[in-house]
């Protein structure tokens, strides 16, 4: 038995596949082949609203699940849209690593050891927001391309490669914001020189976290993909699921566009599960946070503690600051 895994071609997301593909033949005991997926969002340039949204990174692995060009599929599940998409079940969320992002900035700098009119560059609304509400005096750029190419435009950070240069667009920038996930995935969390804890900036929901996505017949115990189905339910880990479960619930209710700066985070302790999240003005001027927490640990608990969440923010105005379809 083989299992075709899909996954975008993209460093990263090789990376990040091939791990979870070498943990699903350890734990399963079958063979593993990853199948390269083009999707849009790789060949297509300009801002993710432009482009429709995350959502465009996922559509033809998707297509690719249905199609039966491939059994399994790994998305960072920031990537993936809130809504489910029939036919396919999100089969196990990996425990999740670090949730952070992280300033990546030249001379080591931190966010408040950066000059004034610093050029600090991120593709995220969310974190180009919250950038604005910590330094109003720092020039925020958008800005596209893998990991190596943004750290690229920023002077001497190690491991920086001539490779990953883009004419006319290196060493340009004095920082630029990335999330922790991935630098550690790829090896590059040298090149960090401030990470951003929660108060000062809430990651995106899903941030940090896998999902492993296949068809829902072969996600059910005793169906013709048994060993399959067996092997996703021992990587998915439950408090990982939980959290990430509350998060993009919040999401969800408000009806956030890919160009609402919205953040969130869950983490259980204890008996709780805990829920804080954001929505801030493009503009970084008006920030509106909301924390919440539950005893109900399991799927209806925590999107009850997101849906909580939210209407806790559209009270105090989140959709008169910020473009959310939700009212």
């Amino acid at each position: 038995m083989t299992v075709r895994i899909g996954t975008r071609a993209s460093k990263l997301a090789l990376t990040q596949t091939q791990q979870t593909a070498d943990r699903l033949a350890a734990v399963g005991g079958f063979d593993v082949e990853l199948v390269h997926i083009t999707t849009e969002g790789d060949v297509k340039t300009g801002s993710l609203s432009q482009m429709g949204g995350t959502g465009v990174f996922v559509a033809a692995l998707r297509e690719a699940l249905l199609d039966q060009r491939c059994d399994v599929a790994v998305h960072s599940l920031k990537d993936l849209p809130t809504g489910a998409e029939a036919g396919l079940t999100i089969a196990a969320t990996p425990t999740r690593v670090d949730v952070r992002d992280v300033l990546c900035a030249r001379d080591g700098l931190t966010l408040a050891q950066l000059p004034a009119g610093a050029k600090v560059g991120t593709g995220s609304p969310r974190r180009a927001a919250q950038l604005r509400a910590l330094r109003q005096d720092i020039e925020v750029i958008d800005i596209r391309g893998n990991v190596d190419t943004r750290l690229g435009r920023v002077p001497g950070l190690p491991g920086n490669s001539t490779d990953a240069v883009v004419p006319g667009k290196s060493n340009d920038l004095d920082a630029v914001v990335l999330a922790a996930a991935g630098l550690e995935r790829m090896g590059r969390l040298d090149t960090a020189s401030e990470f951003f804890e929660s108060d000062a900036m809430l990651p995106a929901p899903g941030q940090g976290s896998l999902a492993i996505e296949c068809r829902t017949a072969d996600a059910a115990a005793g169906g013709s993909q048994e060993a399959l189905a067996q092997a996703l339910s021992a990587l998915n880990d439950e408090d990982t699921r939980l959290a990430v479960t509350a998060e993009r619930a919040v999401l969800a209710r408000l009806e956030a566009g890919c160009a609402a700066p919205v953040g969130a985070f869950a983490h259980r302790k204890g008996s709780m599960l805990y829920l804080e999240a954001v929505v801030c003005s493009v503009d970084g001027l008006k920030t509106l946070r909301e924390k919440k927490a539950t005893d109900g640990l399991n799927e209806v608990g925590a999107t009850l503690l997101g849906i909580e969440v939210a209407e806790l923010l559209l009270a105090a105005g989140a959709a008169e600051i910020t473009d959310l379809a939700a009212s």
